[in-house]
């Protein structure tokens, strides 16, 4: 009976809805997270486990092949946010103007790729993207004239492959989170700025833009962790985590090849921490620089 009742009462009801989400987080993120800082502290063997230090961390710092996949993950997030924040951004403003239409259907065709299985979709680039003249795009460069490319063979054509990828899957994602920002934004404002003689320009760059800041936000934070922890687009487009001379290496990428396939979990998990701090850093400073620490003035 008086289980019953904690169970029914109002104060308890609140902690009794959060107690699953909490119970998942503490299992399946917070101990992982100690688990992986005790493990990058360890070299773990088949049958043994030796606690050494720093030594992992210390390596890292001598490990040119790290260096590389931290060059190759900084290249490709730097370019992935060029392209998947201000052009979602004008989808989003087209979608929600009167200029488009059969909205439903176009939102649809840009959200569809994000439903589809990374690897289906890596499979298929990597065909697209073939150093053999049958492959799609040198298909289209033979016909224009330009010749035949070993696309997956050059950094240049390689990392441009794993962007047009990213963008093929994640453009309809960020433009919707636009599209909700956008439903916010009270539509008397663009009513009153276009009596006052407002054009579209001068709308979209005092009222649209300054309204949907924090959803730029945090599309921005969300796009700088998954540009540092991309994996499975590379994985997929080179058939494994090897690609020539490492131009196609990710941090985690790395963190696979060291970790899993050839067993070094402490060292791995020196990798895994290290793209923790580095992605909290750099969004922690993204943050301070849009003012989301500032307190708001009354």
């Amino acid at each position: 009976m008086k289980i019953k009742n904690f169970l029914y009462s109002q104060k308890a009801a609140p902690y009794v809805f959060v107690l699953p989400f909490i119970l998942s987080f503490c299992f399946f993120w917070i101990y992982p997270l100690f688990s992986t800082i005790t493990m990058s502290f360890q070299d773990i063997g088949p049958a043994i486990t030796e606690w050494v230090g720093i030594k992992n961390y210390q390596k890292l710092l001598k490990d040119p092949t790290f260096l590389t996949a931290i060059l190759n993950s900084a290249e490709y997030m730097l370019l992935t946010l060029v392209l998947l924040i201000p052009f979602p951004m004008l989808f989003a403003v087209l979608m929600d103007s009167r200029l488009v239409k059969a909205k439903g259907f176009w939102k649809a065709c840009l959200y569809v790729p994000a439903l589809t299985s990374v690897v289906i979709s890596g499979t298929l680039f990597r065909l697209m993207f073939s150093e053999y003249k049958t492959g799609q795009m040198n298909v289209i460069t033979a016909a224009l004239g330009l010749g035949t490319f070993k696309w997956l063979k050059a950094k240049a054509t390689g990392l441009a492959a794993l962007v047009i990828v990213c963008c093929w899957r994640w453009t309809g994602v960020n433009m919707l989170y636009f599209i909700s920002g956008l439903k916010s934004i009270d539509t008397a404002l663009y009513e009153s700025a276009e009596i006052d003689g407002a054009s579209s320009w001068q709308k979209f760059k005092y009222i649209t833009i300054p309204l949907i800041k924090p959803t730029t936000i945090y599309v921005l934070t969300i796009s700088i962790y998954a540009g540092l922890a991309m994996f499975m687009e590379s994985y997929m487009l080179w058939a494994g985590p090897d690609s020539p001379n490492n131009i196609g290496l990710t941090i985690v990428g790395y963190l696979y090849k060291r970790g899993i396939t050839k067993n070094d979990l402490g060292y791995g998990s020196a990798i895994g921490i290290v793209l923790l701090v580095v992605a909290l850093f750099i969004n922690i400073i993204q943050l301070i620089f849009n003012g989301t620490f500032k307190k708001e003035e009354r």
